[in-house]
């Protein structure tokens, strides 16, 4: 599963670059989106929920999530018009990081506006983690796979962009089969963070890039 990347022929893009070829194909009838993620620390630097997240308001960081839910609505409501339908897949290590607990609080915002998330247990893959992590991407139906590089500071800094068409359905296949394996969201959520205390720290972090959730 997976085993296209170590060899695969990708062109690096800066952070411009990702984002305009990323809005470029996502108009341009891919059919599908799917998001595959394993990271357990990111920043979300300019996203309010997360900067009082990031300062210890939890209170006012699941407030402000909620009041997202406008923004969501639009977003959903172009994937729609466009025909694009979204899946996306969190791989969860437990005990959870307070980055990932703060994030489930607001892609609990997402799902309950119809949004297609699961929720991965990473234990649940350790036989395919044996040599290297599942890969955290971004796949634009058939037409492109993006995976996010990082500076040495932990910063994002654009993205691999891979389009051989063997890479991208290896990909996707992946994606389906552990789509497959996770489990649905809000019965993690109730299960493993709905009873959780306020995290006390952030914990380290480094920027997420193209979403702001």
């Amino acid at each position: 599963m997976f085993d296209s990347f170590p060899g695969g022929i990708s062109d690096r893009m800066d952070r411009p670059a990702y984002h305009a070829d990323f809005g470029r194909l996502y108009k341009s009838g891919i059919g599908f989106l799917n998001k595959l993620e394993r990271g357990q620390h990111f920043k979300e630097r300019g996203f309010p929920s997360w900067e009082a997240f990031a300062v210890g308001d939890w209170g006012k960081a699941l407030s402000l999530a909620d009041e997202r839910r406008e923004d969501y609505e639009q977003e959903l409501s172009r994937a729609s018009r466009l025909g694009v339908h979204h899946r996306r897949l969190r791989v969860v290590e437990i005990p959870v990081t307070p980055y990932v607990q703060w994030e489930l609080h607001v892609l609990r915002v997402r799902v309950d506006l119809g949004d297609d998330i699961r929720v991965l247990d990473a234990r649940g893959i350790s036989d395919l983690e044996r040599v290297r992590q599942v890969p955290e991407v971004v796949v634009l139906g058939n037409a492109a796979v993006y995976e996010v590089v990082y500076d040495p500071d932990g910063h994002a800094d654009g993205a691999k962009r891979y389009t051989d068409p063997a890479l991208v359905r290896d990909t996707n296949d992946g994606f389906d089969a552990l789509y497959e394996r996770g489990e649905g969201f809000h019965d993690f959520f109730e299960r493993e963070i709905a009873g959780l205390a306020p995290p006390r720290e952030p914990g380290p972090a480094a920027d997420n890039d193209w979403r702001r959730r």
